[in-house]
């Protein structure tokens, strides 16, 4: 089974809701999250089998028409990246904390994807728009190369990139309230 996700970003709330209806309705996918985001835009996010997924943004691209600010499909996706955006994360050891924040949701799934391939980390959180004025963040966890490694690669690949950091030996009270 080949997993993808799919995002549609969208300006107005009430749009925003009808239009999750009609993807929901218009393939087998997993509605991951619906919700407004800051700053006063709705967020449709799903997941599922990429043909399903594919199937679903269509339907949402229409139905949301000239509402849609913006939108994301990812194909074949790192098997830690639905369970970091779903908050359901298991992170296995204490390790070296990097994190990496954006001026968009897409740019953040995209980035922790892509962070999540290139190097043995674990997606600790994918935060994605809400009360924090529409940005996303990512954090992860490994050993310091394997962190480093991540973020470079997802740093290398990315747009809209506000800054990121890693630490190699964060305080114990830091790396458990990221949890």
């Amino acid at each position: 089974m080949r997993l993808a996700i799919g995002m549609v970003e969208l300006n107005s709330i009430a749009r925003g809701i009808e239009t999750c209806d009609y993807m929901v309705k218009a393939a087998q996918i997993e509605l991951l999250r619906a919700s407004s985001v800051c700053p006063g835009k709705f967020l449709i996010l799903i997941g599922g089998e990429t043909g399903d997924v594919r199937a679903s943004m269509k339907e949402g691209i229409i139905r949301g028409g000239e509402c849609v600010v913006d939108t994301l499909t990812l194909p074949n996706v790192h098997p830690s990246l639905i369970p970091a955006m779903t908050g359901t994360t298991q992170v296995p050891e204490y390790g070296a904390v990097g994190v990496l924040e954006f001026y968009s949701v897409a740019s953040a799934i995209t980035a922790a994807d892509v962070a999540a391939k290139a190097a043995n980390v674990t997606l600790m959180e994918v935060h994605i728009g809400y009360a924090i004025g529409g940005k996303g963040y990512v954090t992860l966890t490994g050993d310091v190369g394997a962190v480093k490694a991540a973020v470079e690669a997802a740093s290398r690949s990315s747009e809209l990139l506000v800054g990121t950091s890693v630490i190699p030996r964060p305080a114990k009270k830091l790396f458990t309230s990221l949890l």
